[in-house]
């Protein structure tokens, strides 16, 4: 199995680049449109945006590239602050979307006005709007899978993530559709985790004492940690916890494996992908001709490659891929990661 970095590495040099006019975009205003900071991936998210862009306005790569964040996870608050960044003058947004269709309106508002909306993470529908996205779908299969090639059959406890995005359906989506191709498992209980430990250890604290016992958990990142504690406090049998690139699962899975050698991946979308999204909307102003959609893929991290994996990803924070500009020309060049 390839290493984090070896495969995030990989992906990126195995696409042809792309050739492009140097930058014109030094008087472009960038904001980030964001619909939600209540955890670890999202917190490295908007760290990654601040690093990355905050270099490309020192280089004069651009005037500005400031990042907003709705207070709640609601469609008119994301909606009212993106028809706000129009009025403002930005001339584009890199939006994490709260609903794919629920900000259709707003976003073609902004179209309409000259605005161009690259949207990542949590995307959007609207034609006019480019989409940078994982298949979240695959990344919920490929837990299920993972598990079916280490359990003869079993009941799961899903974790879900955060109710009404599009990401949380995705996911689960693949999950359901895993467990229906195998044949091997139950879903036994569900619980919504919002992405956030705390909330999942609640959460299944909560539905435990009503489960069978639990062969593996299928999670959907961050809440990994939160669901060991619960088990543990509940002096339930361990099953295998699918992680979610956070530190503190990361850490948890290492002292298990070195203790009793505890065995399980991790898998979620690198929080830098808010870079590439600003790398393409910098790259659609410069008029350079960007596909609509573009893919990247999910960083799985396997029994093999954890040590380096937790070397590499600082404390409270998640396994992580920053992107240059030439990240973004490649992407762009190959359609597809």
């Amino acid at each position: 199995m390839k290493t984090m970095t070896t495969v995030a590495c990989a992906a990126l040099l195995s696409l042809g680049t792309a050739a492009m006019a140097p930058a014109d975009t030094s008087d472009k205003r960038i904001a980030l449109s964001n619909n939600y900071a209540g955890n670890s991936w999202r917190q490295a998210m908007l760290r990654s945006w601040e690093k990355v862009t905050g270099e490309a306005v020192e280089e004069g790569v651009v005037a500005e590239a400031d990042a907003f964040t709705t207070a709640e996870n609601q469609v008119t608050e994301q909606a009212a602050q993106i028809q706000n960044l129009i009025l403002q003058g930005y001339d584009a947004i890199v939006l994490n979307a709260a609903s794919p269709e629920g900000l259709n309106g707003a976003v073609r508002e902004a179209c309409d006005a000259g605005v161009v909306v690259v949207s990542f993470d949590g995307i959007v529908t609207e034609p006019c709007a480019w989409r940078i996205a994982v298949d979240f779908k695959q990344m919920g299969k490929d837990e299920v899978l993972y598990l079916a090639d280490r359990l003869d059959g079993g009941d799961l406890l899903e974790i879900r993530g955060l109710a009404g995005v599009f990401v949380d359906d995705a996911i689960s989506a693949g999950i359901h559709e895993g467990v229906e191709e195998t044949g091997k498992f139950e879903i036994a209980g569900s619980v919504h985790g919002n992405w956030a430990q705390d909330v999942a250890q609640k959460a299944v604290a909560g539905i435990l004492p009503s489960l069978p016992e639990i062969a593996a958990v299928v999670t959907q990142g961050g809440d990994g940690y939160g669901a060991a504690q619960a088990f543990k406090a509940a002096g339930r049998p361990m099953p295998i916890i699918v992680m979610g690139n956070r530190h503190d699962e990361l850490t948890w899975w290492k002292e298990q494996k070195d203790a009793n050698g505890y065995e399980t991946m991790s898998v979620s979308i690198a929080p830098g992908v808010s870079t590439l999204a600003f790398w393409v909307a910098q790259q659609v102003l410069d008029g350079a001709d960007v596909p609509k959609d573009l893919t990247v893929p999910f960083l799985r991290i396997d029994q093999e490659n954890l040590e380096e994996a937790l070397e590499r990803t600082e404390p409270g924070g998640v396994a992580n891929v920053n992107y240059t500009l030439e990240d973004a020309k490649e992407v762009i060049g190959g359609g597809a990661m």
